[in-house]
């Protein structure tokens, strides 16, 4: 304790003395005000001088900044310091207001623990601490206080089980949140006893296990708000909800309650909000839902119900957003639909519907977002949907006919995208298409159209996708298609298109991906293809293209993956960029490209025969030269000849050792960059929503814990003294995030610009890993985003990362334990099959190595990187290269030969991998003088023979061989090359739990 700070608590002892002694002459209800709020603020840190008013020497608070006094007492009734950047600990002062009621400190950066001793400020009503950094453990005497009301400490970092008998008196209590959180273990039973409570949130924790909500949550009777999503709560939901007469807000997203939904849910006649998505409920919808007439968010998105769409739908008239996307349902929309007059947003998306679209749908004028994807609808598109506000339409991968309806001006002027893929749509592309002046995706392939590409097409301001791929499309290629120079993907592969590429498509200077195969397209390839400096892929395979290959389009450095097969092309590949490496499907059906790759003739494009003999037309010095009879004519002649000769055979041979150089050292690699570039084509470009813009430098902050000071100059914190890591995909860096005493985190800057190019797609997939919560996983907090500069802000692991334990201890350092290393498996297992089988699609992490594990202060790991690659353009030049070499030993046998498939077996090979390596303390693949040592084989080899505990490291002192071995020939079997005969993670998971079972329950078990 500094000087200052131990004279405000000797004098603050010193008043309460007087006050004992009874002395009359110091005004000590105004001194203990003043003196309790002094001694508070000297812990604090107050970078913008907000509390500059608070004054040792005046007698009351009351004209002080963020101070409310009582009219009648004088004494201080409120304080609220809500969002003033403050910092430092919660001191002991604030115990001295004992007429305070109010204490609001939300939004700041208060750190440390919460004293119990707040519970002595016996007169407080409201306390909200939330959107800080606190930590430790949450004190039950705070929420047992008999005269507390409200009570919010949501988005700290309060963590650990809570004690069964936390809530044991609190029946004060009307208003509870601890959300945002990472609070584990199961709900306490004592909840119960908060009769009072109208309003639980506990979302976005780590609570698991069955609520009790039969005897717990469902006798709250006066509840109105209950949120317990995003954590990891199981098992059924049993009913009991229709003794909550007063709930209005009902969510349980984001857990895996299983089985049937509970009828009496729809006995809650005030229900406004039920969000029950990202669980696994089954069945069909009760009946009794249909009476929930003040629904206005019903959401069931990603579960497992089956059964017919309810035909009650219509019933819940106030309905302003519904999502019952992902699910089983059946049957066909009803007609009542049109009674939703207050829909404005649907989705449907990834069910198994039927039936034509109603036209009755649109009486929903205030529809903004309309998503039927993935079904079977049939039927032609209700025309009068077309002259709604919509924003986004989605009519994809169904089995719609007819033509496409013109629209209204009032419909094309909301539009920012229309997906009407997949389906049997004919006739042509509308010309009030040219209305749309906020449409930036539109996607009509694989149709029927019949059509010419409208010229209307070039008129669109803000288009950033146009797919035309595969719908009958004929004629030529507008010449002003990139008019607006937004245009980022352009396809139009698999269609009747004819005559030239314009060599105005260089104006597309935005476009990453040029897609014009299969198609009968002639004419040179145009030299302004160079101009497009994003350019990342090109495929011009199955044209009618001729001439060389402008040498220009060598200077695209962004350039990843050309076709130019089967077409009609000649001559030399251009020298730079990608070219060289091109294997042989990428060239091949040409008349004559000059490739040692391609079998036939080579053409070269020239005008005149190439001559080897320079006097083969006559000698050009022959008029200056003196007539001599005696002389040797023929000597000058022969001379030149060899020459000629001897540098084309010179240049012959050079070429061809180039050649064979080149293709040795190239090939692999090409190979590998290739196969990945044509997988991911699938899931590159398949977004069927594009938003707009986002705010240059835009911070987001899923828990809103960082001081200001970052937020303005966030670079000022990536100095060379915080770099703590570099990896793949870029380097991490220690910081602070809320000065000398705050919350300690990691930094990620991306290692190239090259991010998704649109932010809001970069938003949605950082919020995706954001909900990934789990112990074995470093929770990602938010991002800052500019053009320029991208970061990811994440937990701080202190321990380091598995690499430095293993490889890069010290001597003095023990190495780690059986124990230990047992941990560290059994962990990852668990963090990595969360993010297998909590996520659909799964989240799959490409890179599962001991750099990438990282150890809290206990040795736990923690996941780091995870779903990174989603985050990068996944044809990333660096990527590419960098993701084999870093990953050496760890990638699948599937990922470096073949197609790079990526699916969770791959990271079950990395984890076993990962499993050889903390047992043997061997890297993965090692290298000698006159030998290199695969681990995965070695200890093959070793198991084979019976020797496997020959490989064990000998470094980590005793260890239970019952143990050790069935955990290698796990490893072994996860290393399996046929990626089928892996195990799941949650297999692994199971295993691994029952290994570490002692022996005789193990004998029981089977």
């Amino acid at each position: 304790m500094g000087f200052v700070q131990f004279l405000l608590y000797f004098l603050l002892s010193a008043a309460s003395l007087k006050a004992c002694m009874g002395n009359d002459d110091v005004p000590i209800q105004l001194n203990d005000d003043v003196l309790g709020l002094i001694v508070f603020k000297s812990d604090l840190i107050d970078p913008s001088s907000f509390l500059s008013s608070w004054n040792e020497d005046d007698n009351s608070p009351c004209s002080w900044k963020f101070i409310e006094c009582n009219p009648l007492t004088g004494r201080v009734a409120q304080v609220s310091l809500d969002g003033l950047g403050l910092s430092g600990k919660l001191g002991k002062g604030l115990q001295k207001l004992q007429h305070l009621k109010v204490l609001s400190l939300s939004h700041n950066n208060f750190s440390g623990d919460i004293s119990p001793d707040f519970a002595f400020i016996t007169s407080l009503e409201r306390l909200n601490l939330s959107h800080n950094s606190l930590s430790g453990l949450i004190p039950s005497s705070i929420v047992n206080m008999t005269s507390i009301r409200f009570l919010d400490l949501s988005e700290n970092s309060f963590s650990e089980p809570l004690p069964d008998n936390f809530f044991h008196n609190c029946l004060s209590l009307r208003y509870l949140s601890l959300a945002g959180n990472s609070l584990a273990g199961p709900l306490p039973s004592t909840l119960a006893s908060c009769s009072s409570l109208n309003t639980l949130n506990l979302s976005n924790n780590h609570f698991s296990g069955n609520p009790d909500f039969s005897t717990g949550i469902w006798s709250l009777k006066r509840l109105r708000n209950l949120d317990l999503s995003n954590n990891e709560f199981s098992g059924s939901v049993p009913p009991g909800a229709s003794t909550l007469h007063n709930l209005k807000d009902l969510r349980l997203a984001g857990n895996q309650f299983s089985g049937l939904v509970p009828v009496d849910i729809g006995l809650c006649p005030h229900l406004s909000k039920l969000d029950l998505s990202n669980n696994l409920f089954t069945g069909a919808l009760p009946e009794s839902f249909r009476q929930l007439s003040s629904l206005t968010y019903f959401s069931l998105l990603n579960n497992m119900f089956t059964g017919d769409f309810p035909q009650w739908i219509g019933n819940l008239t106030n309905l302003e957003y519904l999502d019952f996307s992902s699910n089983g349902f059946t049957g066909s929309l009803p007609s009542s639909i049109s009674d939703l007059k207050s829909l404005n947003y649907m989705s449907l998306s990834n069910n198994k519907l039927s039936g034509n679209v109603p036209t009755s749908m649109v009486d929903c004028s205030r529809l903004s977002v309309i998503r039927l994807r993935g079904n079977s609808f049939n039927g032609s598109i209700p025309e009068g949907l077309f002259d709604l506000a919509l924003e986004e339409v989605d009519f994809s991968n169904n089995k719609l006919t007819g033509s496409i309806p013109p629209g209204s001006s009032k419909f094309y002027g909301s539009l920012h995208t229309l997906d009407l893929s997949r389906n049997n749509l004919s006739g042509n592309i509308t010309a009030e298409m040219g209305l749309s002046s906020n449409l930036r995706y539109l996607n009509l392939s694989w149709n029927n159209l019949q059509s010419t590409m409208a010229p209307e097409l070039g008129y669109f301001q803000n288009l950033t996708v146009l797919d035309l791929r595969n719908s009958a499309i004929f004629g030529s290629i507008p010449a002003d298609l990139c008019e607006s120079g937004k245009l980022s993907i352009l396809q139009l592969d698999g269609n009747s298109l004819i005559g030239t590429i314009p060599e105005e498509i260089g104006n597309c200077s935005s476009l990453y991906l040029l897609s014009l195969s299969h198609n009968k397209l002639s004419g040179p390839i145009p030299k302004s293809i160079s101009m497009l400096s994003k350019l990342k892929i090109l495929k011009l395979e199955f044209n009618e293209l001729s001439g060389e290959i402008p040498q220009e389009l060598g200077k695209l450095e962004n350039l990843l993956a050309v076709n130019i097969s089967y077409n009609k092309l000649v001559g030399r590949l251009p020298s730079g960029g990608i070219f060289p490496s091109l294997d042989q499907s990428s060239l091949q059906g040409n008349l004559g490209i000059c490739s040692p790759l391609l079998k036939g003739p080579c053409k070269m494009n020239v005008s005149k025969p190439l001559v080897l003999d320079p006097f083969a037309y006559g000698n050009p010095m022959e008029g200056h030269q003196p007539r001599n009879a005696s002389s040797d004519s023929t000597g000058p002649r022969h001379h030149m000849l060899l020459s000629v000769s001897a540098i084309i055979a010179i240049s012959a041979a050079v070429f061809i050792v180039l050649g064979v150089i080149v293709i040795s050292l190239a090939n692999i690699s090409a190979r590998k960059r290739l196969a990945f570039v044509d997988h991911a084509l699938e899931s590159m470009f398949s977004s069927s929503s594009r938003s707009g813009a986002m705010a240059t430098g835009k911070l987001v902050l899923f828990d809103s814990r960082s001081s200001p000071d970052w937020i303005s100059n966030p670079e000022s914190l990536l100095n060379k003294a915080n770099e703590i890591g570099e990896g793949v995909y870029g380097t991490v860096y220690k910081v602070s995030l809320g000065g000398a005493e705050g919350r300690m985190a990691a930094i990620k800057k991306l290692v190239t610009s090259n991010i998704i190019q649109y932010p809001e797609d970069f938003d949605r997939e950082v919020r995706i890993l954001g909900k990934a919560s789990h112990p074995n996983l470093i929770s990602l907090r938010g991002y800052y985003w500019t053009p320029q500069l991208q970061l990811l802000v994440s937990e701080f692991a202190p321990n380091g990362s598995l690499q430095a334990k293993l490889h890069g201890r010290l001597p003095s350092t023990p190495p780690l334990s059986w124990a230990n290393r047992f941990k560290i498996v059994l962990g990852t297992a668990k963090g990595l099959a969360y993010l297998h089988h909590s996520f659909r699609p799964p989240i799959i992490h490409y890179s599962i190595k001991p750099s990438n594990i990282l150890l809290d202060q206990n040795n736990d790991p923690k996941i780091s990187d995870f779903g990174l690659a989603r985050l990068l353009t996944k044809l990333d030049k660096h990527v590419i290269s960098n993701r084999f070499q870093s990953a050496l030993g760890y990638v699948a046998p599937e990922l470096a030969c073949q197609s790079l498939r990526v699916n969770e077996k791959c990271d079950v090979y990395g984890f076993g991998i990962l499993i050889l390596e903390l047992v043997t303390g061997r890297r993965p693949v090692e290298y000698s003088e006159d030998n290199v040592m695969i681990l995965n084989d070695h200890v093959r080899v070793l198991v084979e023979q019976g020797k496997a505990l020959d490989c064990v490291d000998p470094s980590m002192g005793d260890y239970p061989d019952c143990e050790v071995l069935p955990v290698l020939k796990l490893a072994l079997v996860c290393t399996s090359q046929i990626p089928s005969s892996r195990p799941s993670m949650a297999e692994v998971v199971q295993i691994l739990q029952v290994i570490k079972t002692p022996v005789q329950q193990r004998m029981e078990i089977f």
